[in-house]
């Protein structure tokens, strides 16, 4: 699998991640941060945490959706997933999160 970490600027002066899997479909979105370095140790983070299962909470969304967060060691929340349909969906969803972000490129915004 070859993923991509994109980086990008928010409208709200925050520096946001999306992890794409080799399709092009974001599979892990971050929370804004207000510095791009922040923003890069997030996607350390990603790369660091996706190996432990116990990472990744499971989540049903009060409208029957399916979703997964990641999140550190400490508990923070590193990045949450979008919206699946199915409880097999969400579990492809993180197959492709730890799949994907060891070796997933890097780009960024200026």
């Amino acid at each position: 699998m070859s993923g991509k970490f994109e980086v990008t600027p928010g409208k709200d002066d925050k520096h946001y991640f999306n992890l794409k899997a080799a399709n092009g479909e974001v599979v892990l979105s971050s929370q804004g941060y207000k510095a791009k370095a922040d923003c890069m140790n997030g996607i350390e983070s990603v790369r660091t945490n996706c190996h432990d299962e116990n990472r990744f909470e499971k989540k049903t969304a009060a409208n029957g959706l399916f979703y997964f967060v990641l999140t550190a060691t400490n508990g923070q929340t590193i990045g949450k997933s979008q919206m699946y349909k199915s409880e097999s969906g969400r579990n492809n969803g993180i197959e492709s999160v730890c799949g994907n972000a060891p070796d997933a490129e890097l780009e960024a915004d200026a």
